[in-house]
């Protein structure tokens, strides 16, 4: 407490040490504690959010944010400020608000800080929890930012067709897993590239996948393609990039959709390799598409009662890899890099 009597806390957070260069080390992030911070929100504020972190989650996507950029890269969004904790989704409990739209005790999840706690003062990325009947953990992914993304970006960008045939990429992780799953439930033929044969069998013996492959066993990507795609690809949805796109094209049907989600292959390479047979896109008449998760927050709602519903229904398996304690954040986070982990990783700190 306070020498004025206000309520106070120890908070440990993860900050970014120094600018990355290639693939992310433990001596590039460290965790500090800070001693005195408030856990009240400013009373001048009408729109602030003190949350208790429970659960941080560890996505590719913050890797773009450790690297210092010039003015006018393309980047997702603005570098992580040297010495200030990293930012992502998390899940946690409202301590104390401002806000007329959240209490003390509502359970949330959305844009936080990696830390134990964070006040929040943009709140149109945190949302209320609406089936705390479900593991809370499932809000770092499948009902969460990565859930969402996959179920905007097959249903709201693919537009799947029932018999029509998808392949995924990366398909063992947070997104492509919820991917596969929702193309299932759509009626589709469904493949999926995975790193190991461990995912591969995941993929198909509880995912629901309909074929896989383990990429790095595989000579030449076109063929693999060609064996578990005979007829052709409607649906790539893509969280690679790089050969990977590269094959799928050559492999897409008349009218085909890419749908560009990510592209972990080449987040760590000084530079960006480009793209051979983009040539296909005439005269097969491709649509590829890139787009933003938070351009499609005003249907979260309407997802999180369809996914809730599924996974409650058995149609929806989720995979979490789960490490203990916000220590150990920093590992967790260059393991997606490896390819490491199985399923969505996320970090438990309460």
């Amino acid at each position: 407490m306070a020498a004025n009597g206000e309520v106070t806390t120890t908070n440990k957070k993860v900050v970014l040490r120094r600018y990355v260069t290639g693939y992310p080390t433990a001596e590039d992030m460290e965790v500090v504690a800070t001693s005195g911070i408030p856990v009240r929100a400013p009373r001048g504020s009408t729109a602030a959010v003190v949350v208790k972190n429970l659960y941080l989650s560890c996505d590719p996507w913050m890797r773009g944010r450790m690297t210092r950029h010039d003015d006018g890269d393309a980047v997702p969004a603005e570098d992580f400020v040297l010495g200030e904790a990293l930012v992502n989704y998390a899940v946690g409990e409202v301590v104390d608000s401002t806000h007329p739209e959240f209490s003390a005790g509502d359970l949330v999840w959305g844009i936080s800080a990696w830390e134990e706690y964070t006040l929040v003062t943009k709140t149109e990325g945190l949302f209320k929890i609406n089936h705390p009947e479900l593991p809370l953990s499932y809000y770092t992914g499948v009902l969460g930012m990565t859930g969402l993304t996959a179920y905007v970006g097959l249903l709201e960008v693919g537009k799947p067709k029932r018999g029509e045939s998808v392949f995924v990429s990366a398909a063992a992780g947070a997104v492509g897993q919820v991917v596969g799953q929702l193309a299932k439930i759509a009626g589709c033929y469904v493949v999926g590239s995975a790193g190991s044969d461990e995912k591969v069998n995941i993929l198909k013996n509880e995912m629901g996948f309909d074929d896989a492959f383990n990429y790095k066993e595989e000579k030449d990507l076109n063929a693999a393609l060609r064996r578990c795609l005979p007829g052709g690809i409607d649906i790539y949805f893509d969280n690679v990039g790089g050969t990977t796109l590269d094959a799928a094209l050559l492999r897409m049907k008349l009218g085909g959709r890419v749908v560009i989600c990510g592209m972990i292959s080449q987040y760590n390479l000084p530079e960006h390799e480009g793209v051979r047979n983009l040539f296909c896109l005439i005269p097969k008449r491709i649509r590829m598409e890139g787009f933003a998760v938070m351009d499609y927050y005003h249907l979260y709602a309407r997802f999180e009662k369809e996914m809730a519903g599924f996974i409650k229904e058995g149609n929806m398996s989720v995979i979490e890899d789960v490490v203990q304690g916000i220590e150990k954040a920093p590992d967790a986070l260059i393991g997606l890099f490896s390819g490491r982990n199985v399923g969505k990783q996320l970090v438990a700190i309460a």
